[in-house]
């Protein structure tokens, strides 16, 4: 089987598809839950419980830094995280290209299986559709996922009020960068490479300091400019950004001044913000820099009760200026 190809009958449900489950899904992933092989899972959830779905069809399938099934789990797991839940489980939802290498589908399986360890969550149920040549360029990869909402949480942009700090995890725009690099040709040094990481571990000892963050999110497509306008608009305040709190890597500065980006709208797989009352800022960024995905985090603005719905970018000269939000996706395929 290691040097065959996808075939449309390996998405038949016939003698094939069982082989591919046998011969490369469980013995990535295999568990209690999943091996019982039916069409979904039924699972032990007590309390509050937090779903999600997401797909992912980031182009191209291997890049510094992961893969489209690091990416997968990773962006299902910090979904989660987002509304102070601990993930649990994750649903695999795989479409296949006609003529795809098994070589290339065990590496992506393999990466998943460490991320959904990394991340202590179990891919329990799954779905494999298997298309013509030509017709999914490779791969897509949808995951859904479910956790327990840590008692005592309410992550929700309606508690956001004025005063409140605006943070970072970390250096904005690697995996966009990494993305865009790889298909243009461009070269970056190796410490430059895809952010993609599982944040789960890190938003519970956030939320374990400091229980009453008011909300937490990931700035995946739009970057942080999309992320904030969205918090602005829904919770009715301003936000003022201070530009040179904001941490970019030249690289990734130098790439955007190539590709004309603004660092602002880049695409993150491994960053958050969140919003926290002053009172409680020390201590969430303590628990932060004692985490590997938090070691960078900072302050990089507050909330405002001027110019609501709106978000400002105190500039290095001492201007304001206004960060729009972006009229779509200004790169696409990158998740």
């Amino acid at each position: 089987m290691e040097n065959e190809r996808i075939t449309l009958a390996h998405g038949a449900g016939g003698k094939l598809s069982q082989e591919l489950i046998e011969q490369v899904i469980l013995p990535a992933f295999g568990n209690p839950l999943l091996n019982e092989l039916h069409d979904g899972a039924t699972v032990n959830m007590g309390g509050r419980v937090a779903f999600t779905t997401d797909s992912y069809v980031v182009k191209p399938l291997f890049f510094a830094g992961g893969n489209i099934g690091k990416l997968a789990v990773c962006g299902t797991v910090n979904d989660l995280a987002m509304t102070g839940a601990v993930p649990r489980y994750l649903s695999m939802g795989l479409i296949l290209e006609e003529g795809f290498p098994f070589a290339e589908l065990r590496q992506i399986v393999h990466t998943m299986k460490l991320a959904a360890d990394e991340a202590g969550v179990y891919i329990v149920t799954g779905d494999t559709k298997v298309v013509g040549k030509g017709a999914a360029d490779g791969i897509f990869i949808n995951t859904a996922g479910i956790g327990d909402v840590i008692p005592g949480t309410h992550i929700s942009p309606k508690r956001v009020e004025a005063g409140m700090d605006v943070i970072l995890s970390g250096y904005i725009g690697d995996h966009a960068a990494t993305i865009m690099a790889g298909r243009h040709g461009l070269e970056l040094p190796a410490s430059i490479q895809s952010d993609c990481a599982p944040l789960a571990g890190l938003t519970q000892a956030m939320l374990r300091a400091a229980p009453g963050i008011a909300v937490l999110r990931d700035p995946t497509r739009g970057g942080i400019a999309a992320t904030l306008n969205e918090i602005a608009e829904q919770s009715h305040t301003g936000i003022l950004l201070d530009e040179e709190s904001i941490p970019v890597h030249p690289e990734v500065r130098g790439v955007c001044d190539i590709l004309g980006f603004d660092p602002l709208y880049l695409a993150n797989e491994g960053k958050l913000l969140a919003f926290t009352a002053p009172q409680d800022t020390a201590a969430v960024l303590a628990a932060m820099h004692a985490h590997r995905y938090g070691q960078d985090a900072c302050v990089i603005g507050r909330v405002t009760a001027e110019a609501r719905g709106q978000v400002g970018l105190q500039t290095s000269i001492g201007g304001i200026r206004v960060v729009d939000m972006p009229l779509g996706n200004l790169v696409p395929r990158i998740c």
